[in-house]
This record gives structure tokens, sequence and C-alpha cells, in this order.
């Protein structure tokens, strides 16, 4: 298992119970994918350094996975088809 940072940015019209089910579909994807989130840190709703689609504003999460690295292709893809995650950055975590 590798260390990893996941990055994401979830659009700024979702209620707080969509944001929450936001949260709940990532971590059912790494789970299906044999993966753990073994750390999450929400960093609230802020402004965009510039203009993505019609927003101008996200909510930012920061969470630590560790997954097999043949595992994140996969997970790259269902957020990019996700339609609530407007951005995501996926980065293997210093050790």
């Amino acid at each position: 298992m590798r260390h990893y940072e996941l990055t994401y940015v979830v659009a700024s019209d979702v209620d707080e119970e969509e944001f929450r089910s936001v949260l709940t579909q990532v971590q059912q994807w790494v789970e299906e994918l044999e993966g753990k989130i073994t750390d999450t840190y929400q960093w609230g709703r802020r402004k965009l350094a510039y203009q993505i689609g019609e927003y101008t504003e996200g909510h930012y999460v920061t969470q630590q996975l560790e997954m097999q690295p043949h595992t994140t292709s996969p997970l790259e893809r269902n957020l990019r088809l996700y339609d609530r995650v407007i951005r995501h950055l996926l980065v293997r975590a210093d050790e």
C-alpha cells in the first residue's frame, strides 16, 4: 500500500446533506478499490483562483489515502465523471 493525498473541490451549490453524500461516495470508491481513508480535512467553502464553468467558489476537501498504485486510475476516472466534484488532484504523499 502506498500513501496518497487527494484534494478535490465540490461544487458550491450543494447543500450540507449532499456534501456529506459526496464524501460518502468518495469513501465508498476508495473502499471498493481495497484502499482506506486515514484522514480527512475539510477546508470549507473558499473562492476559486479562477472560474471553473459556472462556479467561482467551492468546498475544498483533502484526504489522506492508502491504496495500491494500480487502483488510482479507476478512482480518478470516477472523480472525473462525478459532476459534483469540479476539480481533483491525487498525488503520492512523501513517506
